[in-house]
């Protein structure tokens, strides 16, 4: 991938914009028409729905580290220099961090990528709730809560265990990083089955995993080819949503991230709308928890996102399709902790497990 004409038309901020804006419309479209949600797979392996939103879930997950890891064996791209591997990474950011950001996306219903496509298909709880989470992501990357944040992490990183690559410590090379994904691939192709997913449905959910892939293509060919080093990266949306909070205090230049957030609003909201989907949705409508609920929830996906340093997409897919051990611990731990939320919220509101129908992630 040549992209050399095109910096030299527009510059290298400019370029890793046009290519986060082209990342973040396929990212958006494909979440919208798919569903694409951590929340509602965690609740659907939980029993309190099909098994569509899990299995869409697991099809994205396998085809992000069956693409990446294939991708790393044909040595096209090279991941060793990111910040997954270049510097410690913290284990106690990702478990407690994780832990907070499973929480609040029951709270919230939804994690941070999905409540971006909520809000961009018109809901205005999912638009409340990413403001509030810009906020919170904000004060965390570089405001007042930098010292929590770094108490916190501190307290336990990848030095003490010899590293972030999991094929390293499992004394792998990278044939069995294809192999896992492979497995994956087969296992999602399995729970589609079982769950009768459609066949666009499983392709939205497969589209995902193979953004990310892209992500970490074109970001590692650019890496190569501008004068001012950067590091390779795909994509994340808490990262995002803080820098443009950054860009928006300050005087700056929009990158990767602002494209990424831009193209998936952008895509989110053309889907919605072709699809008859658009709807406007208020806190008003019968049924919706308290605001407050809300607020709660997207306070700690602010804080516990930039703690465990991504969310389910930056750090579950991005983090987990190249095997960082500290990535892989969030997303369990964010799955952890959206479950015992929802155990939790179920025994408050005496539901039962077998007749309940899962809520929207809105």
């Amino acid at each position: 991938m040549d992209l050399v004409p095109l910096i030299d038309l527009i510059g290298e901020p400019q370029t890793a914009l046009v290519g986060g804006l082209v990342l973040g419309l396929a990212f958006g479209v494909f979440a919208q028409r798919s569903r694409y949600c951590t929340r509602s797979a965690v609740l659907s392996a939980m029993g309190d729905s099909d098994l569509k939103p899990f299995a869409t879930w697991v099809a994205g997950f396998a085809a992000a580290i069956l693409a990446v890891q294939a991708l790393l064996g044909a040595d096209m791209i090279d991941v060793s220099e990111t910040r997954f591997f270049s510097t410690a990474q913290s284990l106690s950011g990702a478990i407690i961090g994780g832990l907070l950001f499973g929480t609040g996306m029951v709270l919230a219903r939804g994690c941070v990528s999905r409540l971006l496509v909520l809000g961009a298909s018109g809901n205005l709880r999912g638009v409340f709730s990413i403001a509030v989470i810009a906020v919170t992501a904000l004060a965390t990357y570089s405001g007042v809560l930098v010292p929590l944040r770094d108490g916190i992490g501190g307290i336990w990183n990848t030095a003490a265990i010899g590293g972030n690559d999991l094929l390293v410590h499992a004394g792998l090379e990278r044939w069995a990083g294809i192999a896992l994904g492979a497995v994956l691939a087969l296992v999602a192709l399995g729970f589609a089955v079982k769950a009768r997913l459609s066949v666009w449905r499983l392709s939205g959910g497969i589209m995902i995993g193979l953004t990310v892939a892209a992500g970490w293509y074109f970001t590692w060919q650019l890496s190569t080819q501008v004068f001012e080093p950067i590091q390779a990266e795909s994509l994340s949306f808490i990262r995002p949503l803080a820098t443009t909070g950054e860009l928006a205090l300050a005087s700056g230049f929009a990158g990767l991230d602002q494209g990424v957030l831009i193209g998936a609003i952008l895509g989110a909201f053309v889907a919605a709308l072709l699809s008859g989907e658009f709807r406007i949705s208020t806190f008003s409508e019968p049924g919706t928890p308290p605001v407050w609920r809300y607020a709660a929830g997207s306070v700690l996906m602010g804080f516990g996102g930039i703690l465990a340093v991504g969310c389910t997409i930056g750090a579950g897919l991005t983090g987990g399709s190249v095997l960082a051990v500290s990535s892989l611990l969030g997303l369990a731990s964010m799955m952890a902790g959206a479950a015992l939320t929802q155990l939790l919220l179920r025994s408050l509101s005496r539901e039962q497990p077998a007749s309940a129908a899962v809520a929207p992630a809105e």
